[in-house]
């Protein structure tokens, strides 16, 4: 599935992903191919994101943190999730 991530300031990530676990106001949730649609709000957490490779742009790249080859996290304080058609769009503050 496709991800993006956004805030405010620029695009952080944009690539094919195979989970992403999200902070959810009710909780942590995880997304993998073709779920169902849904759109949620996200508290401050930590997004982790599972894929087989990455690439982040160099202003990015510094936000997020290597868990393993195939993991990265980024923290975030707030932010809105839409998952619909196999891509998910993240927008983060």
């Amino acid at each position: 599935m496709t991800l993006e991530i956004v805030s405010p300031e620029t695009s952080l990530f944009s690539g094919q992903v195979n989970s992403v676990t999200l902070p959810g106001v009710d909780g942590s949730f995880q997304i993998l191919n073709h779920h169902a649609p849904i759109v949620s709000i996200l508290k401050a957490g930590v997004i982790k994101i599972g894929a087989d490779s990455f690439t982040f742009s160099k202003e990015a790249a510094p936000k997020f943190t290597k868990v393993d080859e195939k993991n990265y996290t980024l923290a975030i304080h707030s932010g809105t999730i839409e998952m619909n058609d196999n891509k998910v769009i993240v927008l983060v503050d």
